[in-house]
Order: C-alpha cells, then structure tokens, then sequence
C-alpha cells in the first residue's frame, strides 16, 4: 500500500525500529492542488505574456524562463 494514500499509522517491522518518515508528506490532495496552482501559474504566465509581456520583467522571470514555463502547459493550453 502507498503510504502516502493510506490513513492507518504503520508499525515498524521489529520492535524498537523507528518507522522513518519521509521530511515531506504528502496527501494526494496537497498535490493535486499544488498540480492545480501549477498550471493556473503557466495559464496566467501566459495571458500575461500574450498582453503585458514588460510584466514578466516585473516579477522576475526573463522571456526565456516565461516561455519554458508556458511550454509546460498541455498542448490543447498553449
């Protein structure tokens, strides 16, 4: 089973080992919603740049960065 679906707290296979836990976990929720933020970012990446390109410069992003970002967009997006 994944541990990262399951809900049940897992028991080490020998008493007195310490079950290791990965530094980050992650519910299947956080990373569809951070997917989610994702491409809302590239989406508006890329109405910014369609509209305003001189506001890419604004938030810190060269032309090159913006572009290899909206390139990740799926291709019904672009």
């Amino acid at each position: 089973m994944n541990n990262t679906i399951a809900s049940v707290q897992h028991r080490a296979v020998r008493p007195g080992v310490p079950v290791q836990r990965s530094s980050h976990p992650r519910s299947l929720r956080s990373m569809v919603a951070s997917w989610r933020e994702r491409t809302r970012f590239r989406w508006d990446l890329k109405r910014m740049s369609e509209v305003s390109p001189h506001l890419i410069d604004d938030i810190g992003l060269t032309q090159l960065q913006a572009k290899a970002e909206i390139a990740k967009l799926p291709f019904w997006q672009r």
